[in-house]
């Protein structure tokens, strides 16, 4: 089986109400982009409780290329790791179910926008709401505010130089998809944190792509998982420290 130039993986728990409309978005990105390189959807069914799997288990049924993988409830860092697995692609799209993304901007992650000419310019490449060119559409003050303390907050205990760690959109080359995921060891929502100072910490390296971000209501993101997070933030800048990332193989070894 010839390996798919793109892989994109779907994490998604009770997403009854959207699945639906997300993989068809995609699905008809990707035919009108791609052009002749190969694709794969992979939706990783977190111990969905919902219609989620039957949902994505029936377009798959009139769709090769979109897969459903059903896990068991791990979290969204444990439903990644499993797609990143699973998935097979050349380059692999991490990309939340709700699409605040549009579909079109997936071209972004890619030198010469739009066409399918060009290869993606870093190892991993995060969609950025904060980079040069994003644009953030109805979102309120407040989510804001919260997001960018967040942020300051991993500046001060984990990482610094990247302004927009927690955007649902990323994408890793093969090669940084099979060092770096099985060295992911959070399965909350701090787990891109962690990510992405294994990346740094491998040498791989890194671009923000600026995104057009549309707020949304049904946000999973709750008070206390966000002290939560904190926490788990703290624990990766504490493991970096410690040189507890020490063992992530660099880019290019063998």
């Amino acid at each position: 089986m010839t390996q798919p130039y793109l892989s994109v993986v779907i994490p998604a728990f009770n997403e009854e109400e959207r699945i639906a409309s997300t993989v068809e978005a995609l699905v008809a990105y990707l035919e009108s982009w791609a052009g002749e390189r190969t694709w794969e959807l992979l939706v990783v069914s977190d111990g969905s409780t919902d219609s989620t799997a039957k949902i994505v288990s029936d377009i798959s049924a009139g769709n090769s290329k979109v897969r459903l993988v059903d896990a068991p409830h791990g979290g969204k860092g444990a439903a990644v790791r499993r797609g990143m697995d699973e998935a097979a692609g050349e380059w692999r799209f991490l990309c939340d179910a709700d699409l605040s993304m549009p579909a079109s901007n997936l071209g972004r992650f890619f030198e010469g926008s739009g066409s399918n000419s060009g290869n993606p310019r870093y190892d991993v490449s995060i969609g950025s709401r904060e980079a040069q060119g994003a644009k953030r559409f109805s979102e309120p003050r407040s989510r804001h505010i919260k997001g960018r303390l967040f942020n300051y907050a991993v500046k001060v205990l984990a990482l610094r130089g990247i302004e927009d760690t927690q955007c649902g959109f990323k994408l890793f080359s093969a090669e940084a998809a099979r060092k770096l995921f099985p060295h992911q060891s959070l399965d909350g929502w701090a787990f891109d944190v962690e990510l992405l100072v294994l990346a740094k910490t491998a040498k791989f390296s890194i671009g923000e792509i600026p995104i057009d971000w549309y707020y949304g209501e049904g946000s999973k993101m709750t008070l206390t998982k966000g002290l939560i997070a904190v926490l788990d933030v703290a624990r990766v800048g504490l493991n970096r420290v410690l040189r507890k990332y020490g063992s992530v193989e660099r880019k290019g070894g063998a």
